[in-house]
């Protein structure tokens, strides 16, 4: 199945004059691309907590899953 893209035509032929890589813990990794015309972009990738959780019935073998939570 493909995946979805973004795309960005307004940097197409751009020159790049910096890129910069960005950490940070709480909100994940940022990209600064600087372009030698002035502009700039940034894009960016968060970690987004998810909670799941699973009803189950054990014993002997493979658990009976009753039913799955997605938050």
């Amino acid at each position: 199945m493909p995946r979805e893209y973004v795309e960005c035509a307004e940097v197409v032929g751009k020159t790049i004059k910096a890129l910069k890589m960005y950490e940070d813990e709480v909100d994940g990794c940022e990209t600064l691309i600087e372009f030698t015309d002035g502009t700039s972009f940034t894009s960016s990738v968060s970690y987004q907590p998810a909670v799941k959780g699973t009803l189950f019935k054990g014993g002997a073998g493979t658990p009976e899953i009753i039913r799955d939570y997605e938050f």
